[in-house]
């Protein structure tokens, strides 16, 4: 499909280049702040998926809490027939699992929104893979003897505050109701480890939910209380935010939570603005592909606006929950110069031209240009 320039400049505010996206990206800088308090910084598009911690985004509703590893406490209770307290060393000594699993701020790519959207202004790099180590959901709540007619299990972070708009009912704890059978999957982890270290406090010390596939706000920081319910969690991160609307062909819009990644392709060379230096032409665009919960099946490079397609390579195996690097050798003609690069997921699910509405200011995947001139 190809987009017209009108259409593709709206995919591209100038908040964008407001934001620093083409000047910061390219700097050698660890992190974009994007927030000072609440602490929310963004990985720099240069140090996108390194998997390094230092260079990792932090997202924080409200102020990192004062946790105590040594009398920390995590409760599961609700509709479950033996309540828990668990200390982490409790944690610790049940069977431990290890997984390289994206994680990805649903807002991710805000800034590319038209009009301008309330929220933080992300570009592309509230996203990161890391490898986690800790405990599966699923084991937790087997020893907590879930009951059969169990609902949502409501992960409770230790941070509390309150938010102007949408109003909370004064403070609340952040967190984030995920259905029973989410819960249970291998992907979903109760986590004390990044990276082969302790989890550091923007991470969410000492223990964090991750929700592998899902957008990030289902990965709970500074977890403290898990309530398994016996329906579906009407709380304000999943109804008044975080949430998206549905239309189904036989019924009324409704609200519904944010869940599942969706394909994205971003481009990490040429950076927006980059002028490349060759005598007749120059060639090569390289970047990132994920696809949440499915692996990515292939990623699709366009120098022209969206006009012709050509496929890029897939640099590594591709494997749900994980990002891949892909690489083109595609020709850049001299002059102005219109990137794109899509992705599709195994199951045929391709990125969108477009932007779709009902996506609120959330799953943030449309195409997005980079605009080059080659010299």
């Amino acid at each position: 499909m190809s987009l017209s320039r009108r259409e593709l400049f709206r995919t591209a505010p100038i908040a964008a280049v407001a934001a620093g996206l083409n000047t910061r990206y390219a700097s050698a800088e660890p992190l974009i702040v994007r927030m000072q308090e609440p602490r929310n910084l963004e990985t720099a598009l240069s140090d996108l998926f390194t998997a390094k911690t230092d260079k990792f985004f932090v997202r924080s509703h409200f102020a990192v809490p004062e946790v105590d590893p040594k009398t920390f406490k995590l409760t599961v209770e609700g509709h479950v027939g033996n309540k828990l307290e668990l200390t982490l060393d409790d944690l610790k000594k049940m069977e431990s699992v290890s997984r390289e699993i994206v994680l990805e701020c649903a807002g991710n790519g805000r800034v590319f929104l038209v009009p301008q959207a309330r929220g933080l202004q992300w570009g592309h790099g509230a996203v990161g893979q890391a490898k986690w180590t800790g405990v599966p959901l699923g084991a937790v709540l087997e020893r907590a003897k879930v009951k059969a007619s169990a609902g949502d299990v409501v992960l409770i972070g230790a941070d509390k505050g309150t938010i102007a708009d949408p109003a909370t009912p004064g403070a609340i704890n952040f967190d984030r109701g995920i259905p029973l059978a989410k819960a249970k999957k291998d992907e979903t982890l109760l986590v004390w480890n990044m990276n082969d270290e302790p989890l550091t406090a923007s991470h969410g010390a000492p223990l964090r939910a991750l929700v592998g596939g899902w957008y990030g706000m289902a990965s709970v920081k500074w977890l403290s209380r898990i309530v398994v319910l016996d329906k579906p969690h009407a709380g304000f991160w999943q109804t008044l935010d975080y949430s998206v609307w549905d239309r189904p062909k036989d019924g009324l819009p409704q609200l519904v939570p944010v869940t599942a990644i969706q394909p994205k392709a971003v481009i990490t060379s040429p950076a927006p603005g980059t002028v490349q230096l060759a005598k007749k032409s120059a060639g090569g665009m390289v970047g990132y592909a994920w696809a949440g919960e499915h692996a990515v099946a292939k990623v699709e490079v366009s120098a022209d606006g969206g006009k012709t397609w050509s496929a890029a390579k897939l640099w590594g195996k591709s494997e749900p929950f994980q990002a891949v690097e892909w690489r083109s050798d595609i020709v850049l003609p001299r002059g102005p110069r219109t990137l794109l690069a899509r992705c599709t997921d195994d199951k045929g699910n391709t990125q969108a031209a477009t932007r779709d509405a009902d996506r609120r200011s959330y799953m943030i995947n449309h195409l997005v240009p980079v605009e080059v001139t080659v010299k």
